[in-house]
């Protein structure tokens, strides 16, 4: 079944190969920050949102991803975390906090809500590094690309699946995402997107799903019947084996989406599951919508959609064609508005607006191509909200990750009502002061790590209290610099697992809201 998949990988390489030998650079729309609203059955049971309205980070790694989730001040501080770069298995490392529960190679988005994960700049890629959602929700993820994701050989991560969700997750939009294999389960590969146990109201659209056998499904069994009210629209489905989706149980609602070179099966509603299928265009495809590979009836409710080029299997006792004059056999009352684009029009539409990298380009429901409407969001920062001015002047604000954000920290006696972790903890509102005048701070992580810049921020009301100052190496005692007033710091690039702010002299109390550090 997979070889076909294969086949047509090998000339696509084998293109891109020639590309890079003369030397030619592909060029990409440089990606946004989160935009739009939710769209589907991810607008129901109170809508998706994700991190709107919380504090905005920048992450390169996958630790980082882990750290800002970490940081937060609960599991549901909402928080938008824009990633830029290649997220692997060499920079994914679990991170432990009160208000995460990560692992090293996977984004593990567990028993956590109110987050968003968006690609920006020259764009972010997760190879062979899959996303698990579980027991989370109102979840966004855009403008990402997810490749290559095995569950056999190596390296493994997240049972094979580009994007995974199980075990009660609600409320999940994934928008502009290109998520792709390079084969079916004989070469690693699992599902591109797949839902179970118990997952609900989630959207997926104008993305890629490319190169794999195995689309996707909704429900793992047909005894895992929990499942549903998912929406699927404005997709390209290009060489697939099967599973685009595979229903098992609930309903689906797949409109306008454009399925190429489905090798084996398409749509694949089974175990009761109720299918409203709409305006998409099916291409150069077999056996594109029914029930199969079982005799637990699926249903489907059909209109506008067109079949170019499509073949269909005979009837069987486990193989029920809706082809080839498919007509619905119920009906589906969908809750929420939508317009549709015409089919004939969606090959053009979904080519010029899914996938990452294409500016979160959307459809205006008549076959014309638009920018979304801005989502409102906090402005995006390194790691923490903007600073209050210090008067002393000195190097420029560092940027990239906050490495504080999902570490450690201590210090000498603290004042009353005043904790360690106020100064990692993304909150200018919370900060931590010496029981005395003077005092030390400190970050600490369970490894070496290099930093050469840090930045100390001063509580509302504080500022310019914090006098003289050194920093120190916790782990060698090394005075690294030292110098007067709180702001941005700079010294030689060391690697430690654990760096002291000290206050040497102070003209007030002391008040550290944010003791931030960077790599550079």
């Amino acid at each position: 079944m997979q070889r076909k998949v294969a086949l047509r990988l090998s000339a696509a390489s084998a293109a891109m190969a020639l590309a890079a030998g003369v030397g030619v650079v592909l060029s990409m729309p440089e990606a946004s920050a989160a935009t739009g609203t939710a769209t589907g059955y991810a607008t129901q049971n109170g809508g998706t949102t994700g991190g709107a309205g919380g504090q905005t980070v920048r992450a390169t790694t996958g630790t980082a991803i882990h750290a800002a989730l970490c940081g937060r001040a609960s599991s549901s501080t909402p928080i938008t975390i824009e990633v830029e770069g290649t997220i692997n298995h060499g920079n994914t490392a679990k991170v432990s906090g009160s208000s995460c529960n990560t692992a090293a190679g996977v984004i593990e988005l567990k028993q956590i809500s109110n987050v968003t994960i968006v690609g920006v700049g020259g764009g972010a890629v997760f190879d062979q590094l899959g996303i698990h959602i579980r027991e989370a929700s109102n979840i966004v993820i855009q403008n990402v690309t997810i490749k290559n994701v095995k569950k056999s050989g190596s390296p493994t991560s997240n049972g094979g699946d580009a994007i995974g969700m199980e075990s009660g997750v609600r409320n999940v939009w994934v928008d502009h995402t290109t998520l792709e294999a390079s084969g079916g389960e004989s070469e690693g590969y699992d599902g591109l997107f797949d839902m179970k146990d118990d997952t609900k109201y989630v959207t997926l659209s104008y993305s890629v799903l490319r190169n794999s056998g195995r689309g996707g499904l909704v429900g793992s069994s047909e005894s895992d019947l929990s499942n549903g009210f998912i929406t699927f629209h404005h997709n390209l489905y290009q060489n697939i084996d099967s599973r685009t989706p595979l229903l098992r149980g609930g309903t689906a609602h797949i409109y306008n989406n454009h399925y190429v070179s489905l090798n084996e099966s398409g749509i694949n509603s089974r175990a009761g599951a109720r299918a409203k299928v709409d305006n998409n265009y099916f291409e150069d495809s077999k056996d594109v919508l029914g029930t199969f590979y079982t005799d637990a009836a699926g249903y489907w409710q059909v209109s506008g959609n067109v079949f170019d080029n499509v073949t269909w299997s005979s009837p069987g006792t486990d193989n029920n064609p809706a082809g080839p004059n498919p007509q619905s056999n119920t009906t589906v009352s969908i809750p929420y508005a939508y317009t549709l684009d015409a089919a004939a029009c969606v090959p053009d539409v979904v080519s010029r607006t899914a996938g990452a990298g294409k500016g979160l380009q959307v459809s205006n429901g008549s076959c014309t191509v638009q920018s979304p409407t801005s989502t409102p969001t906090a402005p995006p920062t390194s790691a923490t909200p903007t600073p209050t001015p210090s008067p002393t002047s000195g190097p420029s604000q560092p940027s990239g990750t906050n490495l504080s954000i999902g570490a450690g920290s201590d210090g000498s006696s603290k004042a009353t009502g005043t904790s360690y972790g106020n100064v990692r903890d993304g909150d200018m509102s919370t900060y931590w002061s010496p029981a005395a005048s003077t005092g030390a701070i400190s970050i600490k992580w369970g490894s070496a790590t290099s930093v050469s810049r840090i930045a100390v921020r001063e509580a509302a009301g504080a500022t310019g209290a914090i006098g003289a100052w050194k920093v120190v190496n916790g782990d060698t005692g090394a005075v690294l610099t030292s110098g007067s007033g709180a702001g941005a710091i700079t010294f030689p690039r060391t690697s430690l697992s654990k760096v002291t702010f000290e206050i040497t002299g102070s003209t007030g109390t002391p008040k550290v809201a944010e003791f931030e550090t960077y790599a550079q």
